[in-house]
């Protein structure tokens, strides 16, 4: 690492001091010179401030001095320097998660749409695709870095093979995952335990049904008293049945016993959430008899009977799902007879407590 960048800050501040705009745009572009031939432009700079080590982006320092370069007046000029300063020096977060509020042009991995196309699912790590009704661990990814902080404590009530423990762990936050059969529980436990630990985070896979677990007890042995944030991706009711466990919600037999009991999974873990933090619910709709029912909008009314306010609606893309691999054909033929179209969405309701 070039011993120039250890105080980027203080360069910063030298240059900010000229008043001569040809003076400040050469020592700018000087800069940006020294940092393109030193770095990559998806690495980090590592510099110092007040004996504290620090990182930036190479690719969000670039755009920023380039901004910097092009201004025409030198009031600009040190407007942006001393804005660029500012962020280099101070970090500034909310309550609910880590990022930086002064450098938030430097997350545009972070989704703020409410559309979310993704091309492909995850793959690296402990990630895999083997488990049937296994959602991308994106979704995770991007809730968990909007919605928590390191050292938070996060709960999945449908765990499933392991996906939110993952993305914990990674992203340094402790998980609990909740999954009613045994030999899946075992599966997410081994998924989870592949992963890396780097934040020395807690991982507690727990084999229950989530409609009547005491959670308050789970949390206690845990030593907590709340959770900072719930992710919910529930069977999309009987569309792929999981097993034979009549508690499993892919056998409830009609569309009303679903709801009540995804009602029931709403409160317990309500009561657990702490206020004003936020509760995830990925799901789909369904199709049976000739009808579109709309599953995803009845289960979103079962969480707002119980309090939760409804922040967000998001759609989220899907090109091909096991049950349809390799039948596009197939599918197309269908939709044009039957007069329909074709799943390629699901919804993720964001609520807070």
């Amino acid at each position: 690492m070039n011993s120039e960048f250890f105080s980027l800050p203080e360069t910063l501040n030298v240059i900010f001091q000229k008043d001569n705009l040809e003076a400040i745009r050469c020592d700018i572009d000087t800069l940006q010179k020294a940092i393109a031939e030193s770095h990559l432009p998806h690495e980090d700079i590592i510099y110092r401030h007040q004996e504290t080590e620090m990182s930036v982006g190479v690719a969000y320092l670039l755009a920023e001095l380039d901004q910097i370069a092009a201004t025409l007046t030198l009031e600009r000029t040190k407007y942006y320097l001393k804005r660029l300063i500012k962020a280099l020096e101070k970090v500034k977060t909310g309550k609910i998660n880590d990022i930086n509020l002064n450098r938030w042009k430097e997350y545009d991995d972070i989704f703020t749409d409410s559309l979310w196309l993704l091309d492909r699912r995850d793959t690296s790590g402990a990630h895999n695709a083997g488990y049937w009704g296994n959602f991308v661990p994106q979704i995770p990814n991007q809730l968990l870095r909007r919605y928590t902080k390191q050292g938070d404590w996060v709960l999945d009530t449908f765990l499933g093979s392991g996906t939110t423990l993952i993305e914990s762990k990674r992203l340094g936050r402790n998980g609990i995952g909740i999954e009613l059969q045994p030999e899946i529980a075992a599966l997410a436990a081994r998924n989870s335990a592949m992963e890396s630990n780097p934040f020395d985070v807690r991982t507690e896979v727990v084999t229950a049904n989530a409609i009547d677990v005491d959670y308050g007890r789970i949390l206690a042995q845990c030593g907590i008293s709340a959770v900072q944030f719930i992710l919910m991706h529930p069977p999309y009711w009987d569309i792929i049945k999981f097993s034979n466990d009549r508690n499993d919600l892919s056998n409830v037999s009609t569309l009303h016993d679903f709801l009540t009991q995804m009602g029931r999974v709403a409160a317990n873990v309500y009561r657990v959430l702490e206020k004003k933090r936020f509760c995830a619910l990925v799901i789909g709709d369904k199709y049976a008899g000739g009808e579109w029912i709309p599953l995803a909008f009845y289960t979103m009314q079962e969480f707002l009977k119980i309090g939760y306010t409804l922040k967000s609606t998001i759609i989220k893309n899907f090109d091909e799902t096991k049950g349809k691999l390799n039948q596009q054909e197939l599918w197309r033929y269908r939709a044009l007879v039957g007069g329909f179209y074709i799943f390629k969405h699901e919804y993720i309701f964001l609520f807070q407590k």
